[in-house]
């Protein structure tokens, strides 16, 4: 029971992840990456980022390689230091905003204007609790419309990203019938929370404990937090979504297994452009920090996709 307890309190209230050292080097200096930033608070507290291209084209180290590496696609870019549109960037479980700036980097460098937040429970959002989705749908729409009218930029065109917990986040703001994305990306996110926990409470105890200890976790989750483990079913959802996808998974992700997202992807409608990435070697935490070029894969699929034709 006390497992059980304890586990759910990690799902419900995550620890916060602090400020790291390169989060604080990028904030000091945003132009040695090529890149503006803006930092606002929601009308609900949600501390934001916005993170534009510097004028000029003047690129950061990972801008330039991320244009080289598209023009050897022969991929059609922007000149540096425009914007066609924006990627609202939404991170992870025990993330936070400030972990995104890097990926923004990339992102800005090939045109596009970056929005990060934080979700309850995390960073420096006055929210308590984190249900995946659920009550946080609504976040990445209502943080890019905020922002534009902020700095008086207009919300359209625009595509959303999300990893792992910020993956589920984006699948049901994506799924929303007036979902206002272009196209989207989910990495290493999975395809029901409830699996996600069996299998890691399997891991650890054995297949017949790990089953008592998940499902005891999930009783214990529902209690902290009024929503059932059951509901947070991304695989349900990503039926629904009319607009192009790019699904992206580690092959070697002990914490959401590959199998999740290729479930995911299975479920994705057969009338929308699809597109399953896999990442070799990759684990959940270093998804997005192999030599597999993913960024180039990514922004590649945003820049096909958000801009207006």
């Amino acid at each position: 029971m006390a497992a059980g307890w304890l586990a759910a309190g990690q799902l419900a209230h995550p620890p916060r992840r602090p400020l790291q050292d390169y989060h604080r080097d990028f904030l000091s200096d945003p132009a040695a990456h090529g890149v503006v930033l803006k930092s606002f608070d929601c009308a609900d507290g949600t501390p934001s980022l916005v993170c534009e291209p510097l004028h000029g084209g003047v690129l950061g180290k990972r801008g330039r390689v991320i244009r080289e590496q598209l023009m050897q696609k022969k991929v059609k870019l922007p000149e540096a230091g425009s914007i066609i549109g924006n990627v609202v960037l939404v991170h992870g479980r025990r993330g936070r905003k400030e972990d995104y700036l890097l990926i923004a980097e990339r992102f800005c460098a090939v045109g596009f204007r970056c929005i990060l937040f934080d979700l309850p429970a995390h960073g420096d959002n006055p929210g308590e609790t984190a249900c995946y989705g659920v009550r946080e749908a609504h976040l990445p729409d209502t943080v890019l419309k905020e922002a534009a009218a902020k700095f008086g930029f207009a919300p359209q065109p625009a595509g959303i990203m999300g990893i792992s917990m910020g993956g589920a986040v984006s699948i049901r703001s994506a799924a929303e019938t007036d979902a206002p994305w272009k196209a989207a990306i989910f990495v290493s996110t999975f395809d029901t929370l409830g699996h996600v926990v069996s299998h890691q409470a399997s891991q650890l105890a054995g297949e017949w404990p790990g089953y008592v200890w998940s499902r005891i976790t999930g009783w214990f989750y529902r209690r902290k937090t009024g929503v059932d483990i059951g509901d947070i079913n991304s695989i349900a959802l990503v039926r629904g979504i009319q607009r192009p996808v790019m699904v992206a998974h580690g092959t070697a992700d002990h914490v959401v297994p590959a199998e999740c997202g290729r479930r995911l992807y299975a479920a994705l409608p057969n009338g929308i452009e699809k597109r399953w990435v896999e990442i070799p070697g990759a684990d959940h935490d270093n998804v997005l920090i192999t030599d597999f070029p993913i960024y180039a894969e990514m922004t590649e699929w945003m820049l096909r996709h958000v801009p207006e034709s």
